[in-house]
């Protein structure tokens, strides 16, 4: 049995036994106090809108300030207790997954909401929407949701996680709202931000004005002693998710937010159902390993590659200010190839590539289905997909971001290349772009 086989298996038992499990509106159910994995699940098809999983921490039923609040702006709460770790897409079925580690949660935490948002429909248009809990360890569904019952809404509260005598448990809930995720933000506390209307013009003074009497000189009185300034406050929600296309391929991070701490870039990937297997229409066999890349040229003219091969994974709080997470040879990590970079020093970076290689298991990128996901630490997520690959390339171009009069612009590349004759793919891509490196045989 291949190692895709198995991984179905494991996912049809996942299903029969939450089919056993499933409950009903209002109904709650025991769960662990340990690490649950919070699975918001769908099926994908032509006219099926996306939707963005996220979480609500409560105390008192609110939050108490907008870090409360974990959704793909803001993936990760600061006590580390829940974190949203994204989206897979197997076939035609489509998930979004929370982690909610219970023995992390901040005492004065009493209820974590489970929710989600549609992008671009309504949760109607969703087909076998269901939202399911497992114990992250052993794998075993603890409670389950299906068909909630959703029509027009474009928010939707599936369930929440709430303590009761000393442990917690899952409430199925089923409320929708009609207002969106910024509906939904607000009843709960958070402060959203809201586009900026211009104020009116003043009126203007009419142009002849009698003079005024002369007046008598007075000794003014010594200015009060300023109170002093109240702290800042901090900046309202982002719900904003750009997404880059052909019609609209670059965006700027200051315009977003981006301006400082660090950016992920994540490559997350799938097989196209109808493949046989990788490199099916170019050849090649095995698992398949991609390596996420990145060139950088800096302002005092550096330049180098961030990779796994040669294990040159880079720094980030030492030139390149780019590191590579790790590198995932099977696929089967979650959330695939992550590199970070540093938005501290977005002035020292002159341009950055961000490119993927097939390392071995293919010669091609061939039935590949990718999404690439740029996500600032402060400021709206920027994503897009991968165009078909029609040719036999062994590497892409993703995204190039350029410095500009001190901005970061991200340009969507989706650029996939052919090698000429004995030349690697690094080799090819920085020919592509003009990096003007030297490249020698190396590997992991």
């Amino acid at each position: 049995m291949t190692r895709a086989e198995t991984t179905r298996t494991k996912d049809e038992s996942r299903r029969a036994m939450g089919a056993d499990m499933t409950m009903s509106k209002g109904s709650n159910t025991p769960v662990p106090s340990t690490a649950l994995r919070v699975e918001l699940g769908w099926r994908s098809g032509p006219g099926v809108p996306d939707a963005d999983a996220s979480a609500l921490l409560l105390a008192s039923g609110k939050v108490r300030s907008d870090g409360d609040f974990v959704f793909y702006n803001q993936p990760a709460h600061s006590s580390g207790a829940v974190r949203h770790e994204g989206k897979r897409t197997t076939g035609d079925r489509v998930t979004d997954t929370l982690l909610a580690d219970l023995p992390r949660v901040e005492g004065a935490i009493e209820r974590i909401v489970l929710a989600a948002s549609a992008d671009g429909g309504t949760f109607g248009q969703v087909p076998d929407l269901y939202i399911e809990v497992t114990d992250a360890a052993s794998g075993q569904v603890v409670a389950r949701f299906d068909s909630p019952g959703a029509t027009v809404e474009t928010a939707f509260v599936f369930g929440e996680l709430y303590r009761r005598q000393g442990g917690w448990k899952f409430r199925a809930v089923g409320q929708g709202y009609g207002s969106g995720l910024e509906g939904l933000a607000t009843d709960f506390g958070i402060t959203v931000d809201e586009p900026q209307h211009a104020a009116p013009p003043a009126a203007q003074a009419p142009a002849t004005v009698p003079p005024r009497p002369a007046a008598a000189p007075v000794t003014a009185p010594p200015p009060p002693t300023a109170a002093p300034a109240p702290p800042p406050a901090a900046p309202p929600v982002r719900l904003s998710k750009v997404t880059l296309t052909k019609a609209a391929p670059s965006v700027s991070l200051a315009k977003q937010g981006g301006t400082s701490g660090s950016m992920r870039v994540n490559l997350n990937w799938q097989m196209r159902k109808q493949a046989q297997g990788w490199g099916s229409r170019w050849g090649g066999a095995g698992n398949l390993d991609l390596d996420l890349c990145a060139l950088y040229e800096l302002t005092d003219g550096r330049k180098g590659v961030v990779q796994a091969l040669g294990n040159a994974f880079g720094a980030l709080r030492r030139p390149p200010y780019i590191q590579l997470d790790g590198d995932d040879r099977t696929g089967a990590v979650a959330d695939g190839e992550n590199l970070t970079i540093n938005l501290d020093h977005k002035n020292d970076f002159r341009r950055i590539l961000v490119f993927v290689t097939v390392y071995e298991g293919a010669s091609s990128f061939a039935d590949l289905h990718a999404t690439v996901t740029l996500q600032p630490q402060h400021g709206a997520a920027i994503e897009f997909s991968l165009d078909e690959c029609t040719v036999a390339s062994p590497v892409c171009a993703l995204a190039l971001i350029t410095n500009t009069g001190g901005d970061l612009v991200v340009q969507r590349e989706a650029r996939y290349l052919v090698p000429e004759r004995g030349a690697s793919p690094q080799r090819t891509v920085d020919h592509a772009y003009g990096w003007g490196m030297n490249w020698t045989p190396g590997r992991k």
